[in-house]
């Protein structure tokens, strides 16, 4: 067969071939075999080398299991990792390039040629050659730009603020996960403490309706009383079954923060006593200026500005000649030539006239970014001391409704003393009792959530504030000496003039609970 020929067939196959390729490139939709393989390495991940719970769980340990386990926080650890090995690539960009090459080059037929003469256009020379037709090559050259030097070294520069935002970053999940774990952890507490007590007033209750049905029919007291009665234990079943939701929402929100299984059990440590809510110093001056000092998002913001700039100044640098230095090693097997290795050196310097054009504009730009960046930072500083003053004055109102809360729930114990004592056995002073327990109980549910709204204000002030949750350095990572730190940390924090003292709730009733 020709050569021609020959050439010709081999490039209708190698047509065809990457014709057949590029039809079977259909889309192709995971299977529902796939999918089931994922939800199960997915769950896997979730509850994936976590301590087991052997013991009920505290404030202090389960903010630590939510910042070891919690995702949120464990994507934003690995954002900062990436950062920081991004930082590390863009670091060896600034070093000179040294490639090494080795190859074999061949072709069908020799290559040469002739020479002819300027003036008289005569061939002076026989056609000849000076390269074989195969032969091995091979290669070690470096080169280094100045340009590409300085572009690097910005760019390093800019990983290094990135690798500070995402620091930021996970220092603001890490204050969020601690305020949602402060918010849901007395909550779910509370629920701890009243469902039961809810389960068995709800049955109650239910009887004392099928009595009250019951002494309607046979007529054993006044239509229009017995009515009512009906009427104040619907609103008291009604108002018991709104706040059990309420106590089961709690419980299955500390579960998702913790990363539990949504069905593991969950007993919190429930010793009797609460711990006693901080009193704010007077001087909220120091409050708005701890804020501005330590909000993530001030800092986050502030590291972004030099990222901007940054960007700017690439522009600029580029803007400028560039030198590029080279310097090799080569070698070739060629058996003509008259040296098969040898080294070569050179140096260049180029630049781009039109890209000076650029210049006004961009430093144009570099001073309306600046401006930008300063104004956004200005305006979150103003929304950041806002948050503060309505913190505190959340946190101050909260501590009133805590107040109040206590006298009711004095009012109502009282008032179920009342109604035991007098009552007999009569339909009408059983379910009296009834009633008086169901105020008792909702009593008792307003309590525990003006004491979990009481903590949830503070931890939104506190987290408001910007103020770290974990130390710097941690010997070890477990959950006992996580809760150790977490709680060493909060009580260094609060004790270095962000509070005055720590003081008593006024007027809290440590009242028996209800039958």
């Amino acid at each position: 067969m020709p050569a021609n020929q020959l050439k010709t067939l081999s490039l209708a196959v190698t047509s065809a071939i990457l014709l057949s390729a590029c039809s079977n490139l259909e889309p192709k939709p995971y299977s529902e075999q796939e999918a089931r393989e994922r939800i199960v390495a997915d769950q896997l991940t979730m509850y994936a080398e976590q301590e087991p719970v052997t013991a009920p769980i505290s404030f202090y340990e389960a903010a630590a299991r939510a910042l070891k386990y919690n995702l949120d926080y464990r994507l934003k650890l690995m954002e900062s990792a990436l950062a920081s090995d991004l930082h590390d690539v863009s670091s060896h960009e600034m070093l000179p390039r040294v490639v090494a090459s080795a190859g074999y080059a061949g072709r069908n037929n020799d290559s040469g040629g002739t020479s002819i003469g300027i003036e008289d256009r005569q061939q002076s020379l026989r056609p000849s050659t000076s390269q074989e037709r195969y032969r091995d090559i091979a290669g070690l050259n470096m080169s280094w730009s100045v340009l590409d030097f300085g572009v690097a070294y910005y760019r390093s520069q800019q990983k290094a603020d990135q690798i500070l935002m995402a620091e930021e970053r996970r220092r603001r999940v890490a204050q969020n996960v601690l305020q949602d774990v402060r918010n849901a952890y007395w909550r779910a507490l509370g629920a701890q403490r009243l469902l039961p007590q809810v389960d068995r007033l709800l049955q109650r209750t239910e009887q004392a309706l099928s009595s009250a049905r019951e002494a309607e029919t046979q007529g054993l007291l006044p239509r229009q009383e017995i009515l009512a009665y009906q009427r104040s234990l619907l609103d008291s079943v009604s108002l018991l079954t709104a706040r059990r939701q309420d106590l089961e929402f709690a419980q299955a929100e500390l579960k998702a923060l913790m990363s539990l299984p949504p069905r593991s059990k969950l007993i919190l440590v429930d010793d009797g006593s609460e711990p006693e809510l901080p009193s704010l110093a007077a001087d909220i001056t120091r409050l708005e200026n701890l804020a501005l000092e330590n909000r993530p998002e001030i800092m986050e913001e502030w590291y972004r500005k030099r990222v901007n700039i940054t960007d700017l100044e690439i522009a600029k640098a580029q803007l400028w000649p560039n030198v590029s230095l080279e310097l090799g090693y080569n070698y070739d097997s060629n058996k003509y030539l008259y040296n098969n290795d040898w080294s070569d050196t050179g140096i260049n310097v180029s630049m781009n006239l039109m890209r000076l054009f650029q210049l006004p504009s961009l430093d144009s730009a570099s001073e309306s970014q600046a401006a930008t960046d300063d104004l956004r930072r200005v305006a979150l500083s103003m929304a950041i001391l806002t948050q503060v003053r309505v913190g505190t004055l959340r946190y101050q109102l909260a501590q009133q409704d805590m107040g109040y809360a206590d006298e009711s729930l004095r009012v109502d114990q009282q008032l179920l003393d009342y109604a035991k004592a007098a009552s007999s056995t009569s339909i009408g002073s059983e379910l009296e009792v009834i009633r008086a327990e169901g105020r008792y109980l909702l009593s008792q549910y307003q309590r525990e959530a003006a004491y979990s709204r009481a903590q949830a204000a503070w931890g939104r002030l506190y987290n408001s504030i910007g103020l770290d949750v974990l130390p710097e350095e941690i010997a070890q990572h477990d959950i006992k000496t996580l809760a150790h730190e977490i709680e060493r940390t909060l009580n260094a924090q609060q004790g270095q003039g962000m509070l005055v003292s720590r003081v008593p709730l006024q007027g809290v009733v440590n009242a028996p609970a209800a039958p």
